[in-house]
């Protein structure tokens, strides 16, 4: 695997820092996506996969006319095609921006959201609230067959698609793990997640699949570049007609980040939230 580059060594990002007072577009941190995805093989305008970054957040208020304050859960996406991703300290500090600034409506919010969140990403984000309890934000569980109860012995803590194998049936499965880890690349922290892997084509070792994934745990990334790099790997070699990859990682800071990445033309997957997020 070819180095990464890194797009964080002018970044504002992981220094100690107070909680803005007021509302500040300016304190989005965009990351080009570009320069993460040539060590993978991945073109700029030429995609192998679509897909979206799926955010909640949990930590969403501010005031209304009146001074009183106002609680929600923000569901927000974003293309892959979109030209940056955005940092997610950053993205945290601006949404705190909003606990002190009067809004005249929860649609004034939105708007303000969906203009500023925009326009770091260099496309369109889509921007949802819900009350607290909604019944939308219940966990839900992850279809298809669990991995994690392989009883296999493993050595290899940074990814390697030398365990990924196939046999020569072909099948369409569904496969998930919650083994999976990786490490923040801004502040060095675990951020735990579980993955889902659906797909038509040879058949995947499961053991070797799983390896494959625990392969992430000392890995450093962001969580959109490691679901890149799951899907980049399997369809190098796998080969598989149709994939989807899509990982639920664990909330931190009161955001948590839900990135998938589809052969062109399935159908994208319902947005649902896991038990630890």
């Amino acid at each position: 695997m070819a180095h990464r580059p890194d797009t964080l060594a002018h970044a504002p990002l992981g220094r100690d820092s107070a909680y803005p007072e007021l509302y500040d577009a300016g304190l989005l941190y965009p990351i080009p996506r570009a320069a993460n995805r040539v060590p993978l093989g991945i073109e700029e305008g030429a995609l192998p996969f679509a897909g979206e970054d799926e955010w909640h957040a949990f930590e969403v208020s501010w005031l209304n006319s009146r001074g009183k304050p106002i609680v929600a859960v923000a569901r927000f996406r974003l293309s892959a095609a979109s030209p940056n991703l955005i940092e997610s300290k950053s993205w945290k500090l601006y949404l705190n921006s909003f606990n002190q600034t009067r809004f005249y409506s929860r649609q004034e919010v939105m708007e303000t959201l969906a203009n500023d969140l925009s326009v770091a990403a260099g496309a369109e984000v889509s921007v949802e609230l819900f009350d607290v309890d909604a019944s939308e934000l219940s966990p839900q569980q992850l279809p298809g067959e669990c991995l994690d109860d392989l009883d296999i012995a493993v050595s290899d803590y940074t990814p390697s698609s030398n365990h990924l194998s196939v046999g020569e049936e072909i099948v369409e499965e569904t496969l998930y793990s919650h083994l999976l880890k990786s490490n923040c690349p801004v502040t060095g922290q675990p951020d735990w997640g579980s993955v889902l892997i659906r797909y038509k084509g040879p058949k995947i070792d499961r053991e070797g699949l799983l390896r494959y994934l625990i392969g992430f745990r000392q890995h450093q990334d962001f969580h959109e570049h490691c679901v890149e790099h799951i899907f980049t790997d399997l369809m190098a070699q796998a080969k598989p007609t149709q994939l989807l990859v899509l990982a639920r990682y664990v909330r931190r800071g009161g955001l948590d980040i839900s990135p998938w990445r589809a052969t062109p033309g399935l159908t994208p997957p319902t947005p649902l939230r896991l038990a630890r997020q």
